[in-house]
């Protein structure tokens, strides 16, 4: 089997996978591992090795990206606190509780448990965000999720340096060059971030050329990941400050043939890539497992016990936080649903594999880097372990806690929200009729169309097929300029928190489609 058509097999069974796994309803991430898993015990199939940089400068820099930009900056504002105190304090947990585990179940010295508790220290942004996707959960508590599995890689990140560098060289880094480490890479890492999402802003300013506009999206996370590499910050970091940044700005700055255009491109971007990855985690497993030492096949014991740390390890940590958190905010009795749920989503995937694939494989002695295979080994099978477990069982957990939003909950906000954009465009109407602005046959269609909105009517405009083709065109006119109406209803609505950052989101890709279909 040649490279080109591992490749194409690969693809085609990731997509053919998460297909399956939308129509039945069941996480995509956790199915595709299983698949990948599954076909990798085969014995017609090849070996599967893959080389660092396809999955940390191909394949993260966009689904990075494509994560932070769901993230609302305003809710991220809200839940600063939890989210700083789980991507410091958690992660130095997790990577010290992995360290000692692993230490006295597998055959790894001091030093090698040190750089397979840093990999497995954070929790991932690309498999959460894929789990979160079909989960209705608060809004709090979803950008909670996402922003610490987000934030938490510059800490992991820093660990898995120092780690590595403890194991190459064969001598402890003191505390200060480790602090001074993550200050350079996760300061520099947010300013390389910040100046990229500042410079595209000024670039989509200026060009309302479709095209262009998709090239700059596809292009952004790789800018900002390549840049802050080249200058020794974290690309991680940076890819997701300018994703944060451009996510809550970018829908200012682009029309609606734009935004539907780039949404689409990106959409089939990130499905391609989130699918191949996911397969690809499980499809290499069975042949790292064939790779290993005698001395190193005990690596189930360890994975078992490793997965079962880093879990454990996040439970301990988060319900007491959230008890301290409640109880300063006055609650009475401590819920145990929330921190349950915030728990269990924590999940491993592409960040501890993309790191552990990095490791070199000799230390500056010259000495081959003892039981590489064995810590990525280790990374994979507990990243599958926790994506098929977790990811399996997360909906069910969120069900039985009963902090999902019920479908009348969205669907009132939403029309809510839709009743103040009808009103503020009829009110927007009349002031064009009182200054003779537009036709008399226009404004009564319009205002019959914008009051039929309000009424729930799903025959507006059944009649605008009979008008001359003068007064199509003049609604058509007029109707693109209520959508900017209603539009900057939207954001006001937004603005003053009437309505989440989901419902912005889906009710102005409705008025750009709508848009579209007016267009000449």
């Amino acid at each position: 089997m040649t490279g080109l058509t591992a490749v194409l097999f690969l693809v085609a069974l990731a997509t053919a996978v998460a297909t399956g796994a939308r129509h039945w309803r069941i996480p995509a991430p956790s199915l595709l591992v299983v698949a990948g898993v599954a076909v990798g015990t085969l014995p017609w199939v090849p070996d599967v090795h893959v080389e660092p940089e396809v999955i940390s400068v191909l394949v993260l820099p966009p689904l990075l990206y494509a994560s932070a930009e769901e993230i609302s900056w305003r809710d991220l504002c809200k839940v600063w606190r939890p989210v700083t105190v789980l991507a410091f304090g958690l992660v130095l947990a997790s990577a010290a509780a992995v360290c000692m585990v692993a230490s006295l179940v597998t055959p790894l010295a001091g030093s090698m448990a040190f750089v397979l508790g840093a990999v497995l220290a954070s929790t991932d942004p690309v498999a959460v965000t894929a789990l979160g996707r079909r989960l209705a959960l608060p809004p709090r508590v979803q950008v909670m999720v996402q922003a610490e599995s987000l934030f938490n890689d510059a800490t992991s990140l820093v660990l898995f340096k120092v780690a590595v560098g403890s194991a190459v060289i064969g001598g402890a880094v003191s505390p200060p060059a480790a602090v001074g480490k993550f200050v350079v890479l996760g300061g520099g890492g947010a300013l390389v971030g910040a100046a990229v999402a500042g410079m595209v802003v000024l670039i989509r300013k200026r060009t309302e050329d479709p095209v262009l506009e998709t090239v700059i999206a596809l292009v952004t996370p790789y800018a900002a990941y390549v840049l802050a590499e080249d200058l020794h910050t974290s690309g991680v970091t940076a890819v997701v400050l300018a994703g944060v940044l451009l996510g809550s700005t970018g829908h200012k700055l682009a029309n609606a043939p734009i935004r539907l255009q780039v949404h689409a491109v990106y959409a089939t971007v990130v499905f391609l890539l989130e699918s191949v990855v996911f397969a690809l985690i499980g499809l290499e497993l069975p042949s790292l497992v064939r790779a290993l030492a005698p001395d190193e096949r005990g690596w189930p014991l360890g994975v078992l016990a490793v997965a079962a740390t880093v879990i454990a390890v996040r439970l301990l940590w988060i319900f007491p936080l959230s008890a301290v958190m409640q109880h300063r905010r006055g609650e009475g009795r401590i819920s145990w649903r929330v921190p349950a749920v915030a728990s269990w989503a924590g999940t491993r995937g592409v960040m501890p594999l993309a790191a552990a694939l990095s490791i070199p494989l000799v230390t500056s002695g010259g000495e081959s880097l003892p039981h590489c295979s064995l810590v990525l080994t280790l990374t994979t099978g507990v990243v599958a372990l926790t994506l098929v477990v977790q990811g399996f069982t997360l909906a069910p957990l969120v069900r039985r806690s009963g902090i999902a939003l019920e479908p009348e909950h969205t669907a009132r906000e939403e029309a809510r929200a839709r009743g103040s954009l009808a009103r503020a465009a009829l009110l927007h109407l009349d002031e064009l009729v009182d200054l003779e602005a537009v036709p008399t046959a226009v404004a009564d269609q319009l205002r019959r169309d914008l009051e039929n909105r309000l009424c729930a009517d799903d025959e507006a405009g059944a009649d605008a097929a009979t008008d001359p083709p003068s007064a199509v065109a003049d609604h058509r006119v007029m109707r693109r300029a209520l959508i900017g109406v209603e539009s900057h209803e939207l954001q006001r609505l937004y603005d003053t928190h009437e309505i989440s950052d989901t419902t912005r989101r889906r009710i102005q890709r409705a008025l750009d489609l709508e848009d579209l279909g007016l267009a000449d």
